[in-house]
């Protein structure tokens, strides 16, 4: 069973794909871009938004920045909220909790709306670190968010050869996976998130759960 164990939020507990979408649709307006199929936005649920903007659109540096700025202003007051907490989730927490395992959230969004919807779903009490980004753009790649939640949960102090029995990464998609590799710990995929097909397991992630029940399974197997 591993002592320690990091989540991504979007995708792995959450499905935000209404307020994302909505407001990267948004956000395209103002560069004249009109999207009105929102399946088409969801590969901006995951990574960070400058770097989506950039690549799925061809917008600027300069340009993403403001990108970044027009889609908060329908994201903060309204998007952040337009999501669900997958089921089983809780359920799931609790028994991690109840196994001692110290859990921590770790999100490339920034982390004072990754805390307003932990709070909102009413989980934010099972994880004793929570990491995102930060909305001047610091700590802006996983493997940044990974490194600094490892460092406050005391597990980049420990033997390299130990962290990767003890401590795993749990996200849908890639970046989760790569923030995991980066720093010697397990990565763990979940098939219920927004990874294309193939995405994790090209990534090389070490289990893929297909439910959450099954993601309990793994996460508290002796």
């Amino acid at each position: 069973m591993f002592q320690y164990c990091l989540f991504d939020l979007d995708g792995t507990l959450t499905d935000p794909r209404e307020g994302i979408t909505k407001s990267v649709q948004h956000a395209l307006r103002a560069f004249g871009i009109e999207e009105p199929d929102l399946k088409k936005l969801e590969p901006f649920i995951g990574p960070p938004l400058k770097d989506s903007f950039m690549e799925f659109y061809g917008l600027t540096d300069e340009q993403a920045a403001k990108a970044i700025t027009v889609y908060r202003e329908r994201f903060a007051p309204i998007g952040v909220l337009e999501n669900q907490i997958f089921p089983g989730i809780v359920q799931m927490l609790e028994k991690l909790q109840e196994a001692r395992m110290q859990l921590a959230v770790a999100s490339s969004k920034p982390t004072v709306f990754v805390k307003q919807i932990l709070q909102h779903f009413e989980i934010e009490q099972y994880f004793q670190v929570i990491v995102g980004s930060e909305l001047d753009g610091k700590r802006g790649s996983k493997e940044e968010v990974v490194e600094e939640a490892l460092n406050r949960m005391g597990v980049l102090a420990m033997p390299a050869e130990k962290r990767h029995g003890c401590c795993a990464m749990v996200g849908d998609r890639k970046f989760d996976i790569q923030g995991a590799k980066a720093h010697g710990i397990t990565g763990v995929g979940v098939r219920f998130g927004f990874a294309r097909p193939g995405e994790l397991e090209e990534e090389g992630a070490e289990y893929i759960a297909d439910t959450v029940a099954d993601l309990q399974e793994y996460l508290l197997k002796e």
